[in-house]
């Protein structure tokens, strides 16, 4: 039992370091700032979510445990929120992603003169 509950662990430490790793590359790679966001916001909580859960396993039912869930709760509420704050104030502060030529209200009013007879 010991040796299963190791195991899990360990493979919950790996997955939650595979996943810090990749938003780190993602971070240098990827091409402008809301996809840096996306990149960090997934770490956040999904790398650091598994790790946590290997650390939780790893330490059974004890006062530790219970100061890691708290931990992520706190994770799980926070960085969402925050990324979502980031990007609302860089793109009203004029910061538009790669790729984007036109404003969405743009797109609309486009569309609606061409539907006209």
């Amino acid at each position: 039992m010991d040796m299963l509950i190791n195991g899990l662990s360990w493979v919950l430490l790996m997955a939650g370091c595979f996943f810090i790793v990749t938003g780190a590359v993602g971070l240098l790679r990827l091409p402008d700032v809301y996809s840096r966001l996306h990149a960090s916001g997934l770490t956040d909580t999904l790398g650091a979510g598994l790790f946590l859960g290997g650390l939780m396993i790893q330490g059974g039912l004890s006062l530790v445990t219970a100061k890691l869930i708290l931990i992520l709760i706190f994770i799980l509420f926070t960085s969402p929120t925050a990324t979502y704050a980031l990007a609302n104030a860089l793109y009203g502060g004029g910061v538009r992603p790669v790729g984007r030529d036109r404003q969405p209200s743009e797109t609309i009013d486009k569309r609606d003169e061409s539907s006209k007879p």
